[in-house]
């Protein structure tokens, strides 16, 4: 009955069991994000659970942005976003002071890993249009380079193109989120800083002559030598070097 305490065989049940019921339940109907969910009421009856349990799993589910609560409307399916891994992977390396170039190092390391595998597709399929449009991110980045300026920016344009031909969906959400690991990690620290811009847009220039040649060895080559350089750059900034 509506409002009565939960039996004994409920109270067993953990938080992440409601979860997951919750979970298979916006599967099952195929919901999409943004549509609604039914109310706590509707929930309790249909979980057989307290109106304290639903509202504990839809919190947690909440963080992972599975759904989303939306004070004085109800509860809708969520974006289920990368937004959970960054605040986790970046709360990961800032605690971990002991050794911080390796926090870094290993965020840098999966991303090279992604991205070194990811461009010999790249070179195998890339359009004249897609070099056009990345050849005209490296021109930019050569004009900032000229005057001096950083570019992260447009570094992390670069990469959002190069990577878009592929029609995956998922490619840029995740190196999106591994860029704001290591960006806002190393923002913390004051590690963020490019002390040489010409040698970045360099670099860059070398990965996009590899994939006008097609040649699938160099890109991945010229790729390789970029990771090079920002993990010198965050070793440096671990030991106060600029």
């Amino acid at each position: 009955m509506r409002g009565m305490p939960e039996s004994a065989s409920n109270k067993r049940r953990t938080g992440g069991q409601v979860q997951r019921r919750v979970m298979q339940l916006i599967l099952d109907e195929r919901l999409r994000p943004g549509a609604p969910l039914p109310t706590e009421t509707e929930l309790m009856e249909s979980l057989g659970v307290s109106r304290n349990s639903v509202r504990e799993a839809l919190k947690a589910l909440q963080a992972l942005d599975i759904v989303e609560i939306r004070h004085g409307y109800g509860t809708y399916v969520g974006q289920a976003s990368l937004t959970p891994l960054v605040d986790g992977l970046t709360f990961r390396a800032l605690t971990q002071l002991e050794d911080e170039a390796q926090a870094l190092g290993e965020i840098l390391q999966v991303r090279e890993v992604l991205e070194e595998g990811l461009i010999s597709r790249v070179a195998q399929s890339v359009t004249d249009q897609e070099l056009a449009a990345l050849e005209e991110v490296v021109a930019r980045m050569e004009e900032e380079a000229h005057a001096g300026r950083p570019f992260p920016q447009l570094d992390r344009t670069f990469h959002e193109t190069l990577y878009r031909s592929l029609g995956n969906e998922l490619v840029p959400q995740l190196l999106a989120a591994f860029w704001h690991v290591f960006h806002r990690v190393a923002g913390v620290r004051g590690w963020d800083q490019d002390p040489s811009p010409h040698v970045t847009a360099r670099r860059h220039r070398d990965i996009l002559t590899a994939l006008r040649a097609r040649d699938v060895a160099q890109a991945q080559r010229a790729m390789a030598d970029h990771f090079r350089g920002i993990e010198a750059r965050a070793w440096q900034g671990t030991l106060g070097v600029k």
